[in-house]
């Protein structure tokens, strides 16, 4: 309450807050600027479910309503992982930028951006053509479209990707937070009071609505809250590692409040590898939905056992790939080599561990460790609204956990973090005038 309190004495962060509800009205006004030249009534029935269904929420419903935004920010947040993933000694050129400070911060932004309005454009031609196909032909309202048609559609898509990465910008550099993670959430949540009012509208208001659907329903919400409380604790628990310094005198007066430390997360691969995974899935599923002639043959049958996550098979691959990808990017993220190094240069150790490669095994061992601990965490979130559906019955609508609960959780502890430093930056610089 007393942060709550400050935030609203503090004229300069709360005309950050204003700022960032702007653009996020721009956003939202951007989403019902739909697409020109289609027929938005051929198409709504693909998103009920599946992984466009879940680009959808993405979106905002953006995608839905085939608008200019109808990729959100997308592309940016793959061009982003590959260009995150090429550092790692596969381009040498990028490794060299990423050791380059903020000279080199500003290449690797630029070229994540030029790669992301590439991506847009090949993945808007390819969608925009994909619908048509899917649509039996009648996405468009008028005429036979032809290739400058599809050329023009992928041009003004991407060019609404590109307004959003601006927008994004804007929020990072005067609003609050990180713009691009604030314009996904955004979406995300702007779907939330629409899933309780379809839940609402089944549940208790309908004329079937008994005494069995008011306990599904209060129990839908008990397990929503219980889920959102323990999304938010995983995301903030750390293991911390003790470290000394052998410049600095010890002191047991003072052990336990002023000992230094380095905070491992549980969780720390975010919610990359449940994006990963979803992509991985996503590419044959989008094949079998763009080309109808493949369903009902066996290789169609076949690939949708394999990479449809609602299908036993598909659950097994998909949560082989959760596990895979989470241990992969944590230790993307956190290099125990790198780690063991800096100690040594700010002549730093950890008790009972001597510097060098005991201090680098020993910070593997322990990052492998809480990195089980982080990938069964993903996989339980990332499955459990599948398995709601499949063994409670409840509507595709009705997402209880999931990706869209680990983003919108991990975004909102950062961006209060953020909240809490500028308003202690503005006491603290009053304190000492």
């Amino acid at each position: 309450m007393d942060t709550i309190k400050a935030v609203f004495k503090n004229k300069s962060v709360m005309k950050k807050i204003g700022f960032t509800l702007m653009i996020f009205l721009v956003y939202r006004l951007a989403i019902f600027i739909r697409m020109p030249l289609i027929n938005p009534l051929q198409f709504q029935e693909l998103f009920e479910s599946g992984f466009l269904g879940i680009m959808d929420a993405f979106t905002g419903s953006a995608l839905s309503n085939f608008s200019i935004i109808a990729l959100g920010i997308g592309p940016y947040i793959t061009s982003s992982i590959v260009v995150q993933l090429l550092q790692m000694d596969i381009l040498p050129v990028l490794k060299e930028w990423s050791e380059e400070g903020e000279t080199g911060k500003r290449k690797i932004n630029q070229l994540t951006r030029y790669l992301a309005i590439g991506l847009a454009f090949v993945q808007a031609l390819g969608m925009t053509y994909g619908f048509q196909l899917s649509s039996g032909g009648g996405l468009f309202a008028w005429g036979e479209p032809n290739f400058l048609t599809f050329t023009y559609l992928a041009l003004v898509i991407t060019a609404g990707t590109a307004f959003l990465l601006f927008l994004a910008d804007q929020i990072t550099m005067r609003g609050i937070g990180n713009g691009t993670s604030m314009i996904i959430v955004a979406g995300i949540i702007a779907g939330i009071p629409g899933m309780f009012a379809s839940m609402t509208s089944d549940y208790i208001t309908s004329d079937t609505a008994g005494l069995a659907s008011y306990a599904t329903f209060g129990i839908i919400i008990i397990v929503y809250l219980l889920v959102l409380v323990g999304v938010t604790f995983m995301q903030s628990a750390n293991r911390k590692i003790p470290i000394q310094y052998s410049n600095r005198p010890g002191s047991s007066k003072f052990k336990g409040k002023q000992e230094s430390n380095i905070p491992l997360k549980i969780n720390s691969a975010g919610v990359i590898p449940v994006i990963f995974a979803v992509t991985i899935l996503s590419l044959p599923q989008t094949v079998i939905n763009f080309i109808p002639q493949i369903q009902a043959t066996n290789f169609g049958l076949l690939l949708n056992e394999m990479f449809n996550y609602e299908r036993p098979l598909g659950l097994i691959i998909y949560i082989t790939l959760i596990i895979v990808f989470t241990f992969f990017y944590s230790f993307v993220q956190i290099n125990p080599d790198k780690m063991s190094n800096n100690l040594q240069k700010q002549n730093a150790y950890i008790p009972g561990i001597r510097p060098g490669i005991e201090t680098e095994n020993y910070i593997s061992k322990l990052l492998f460790k809480i990195t089980v601990i982080g990938s069964l965490y993903l996989v339980a979130v990332a499955i459990l609204p599948i398995l709601a559906a499949i063994f409670f019955g409840l509507p595709t609508y009705v997402q209880i956990g999931g990706t869209s609960l680990l983003i919108v959780v991990g975004v909102a502890i950062e961006t209060t973090k953020q909240i809490k430093t500028d308003v202690q930056g503005k006491s603290y610089s009053g304190f000492i005038k």
